[in-house]
C-alpha cells in the first residue's frame, strides 16, 4: 500500500501502452485472446466511442476504466493487482458512470466474469445483477 495520493485525469492516446499493461497483468477477467485487444481497439474507445479515464499513483498510471457513449457501458476498469484496494477503481467507475448519467443515459450497463471478486464489487456498489451465465453476468445501474 501507497502512502501517496492517488491523482485522476481523462485518458489520452499516450497512455494505452500503460492501460494494455494494467490489462494483462490482472488476475481475474483475465483476456483469453490477448492480441484481440488492440492498441488501435483503445485508440478507437478513446477517439470515437467514449471516453476513458487513468488513476495515477507517483506519476505511474495504475489503473484505468472506459465508458462507451454509444450504448452506455463500461467497457473497461481495471486496476494494477499492486494497488488494488485504495478506492481507485470505486473512483474510475465513478468517474464513469458520472459522465454516461451526464450524457443522457438513464442505465449503464456492465458486464465481468461470473463468481468474481469484481462482481461482488459491482454489487456492493449498488449495481443489480440483469443476468447471468456460466462465464459472465451483466451488472446495471439505475441513474440518479
Amino acid at each position: 500500500m501507497t502512502e501517496s495520493h492517488p491523482t485522476f485525469r481523462q485518458a489520452s492516446v499516450h497512455d494505452i501502452p500503460a492501460m494494455s499493461r494494467i490489462r494483462l497483468s490482472v488476475n481475474e477477467n483475465r483476456l483469453r485472446d490477448p492480441p484481440r485487444i488492440t492498441p488501435q481497439m483503445y485508440a478507437d474507445f478513446l477517439e470515437k466511442d467514449g471516453r476513458g479515464w487513468v488513476a495515477l499513483v507517483d506519476g505511474e498510471i495504475v489503473a484505468f476504466s472506459y465508458a462507451n457513449r454509444i450504448d452506455g457501458s463500461i467497457w473497461a476498469l481495471f486496476v494494477d493487482p499492486r494497488f488494488e484496494g485504495q478506492g481507485l477503481g470505486k473512483q474510475l467507475l465513478s468517474l464513469a458512470t458520472d459522465w454516461l448519467f451526464s450524457l443522457g443515459f438513464r442505465r449503464v450497463t456492465l458486464s465481468t466474469g461470473t463468481h468474481t471478486r469484481a462482481a461482488q464489487f459491482y454489487t456492493r456498489l449498488g449495481w443489480r445483477l440483469a443476468s447471468s451465465s456460466a462465464d459472465d453476468s451483466v451488472f446495471v445501474l439505475d441513474g440518479p
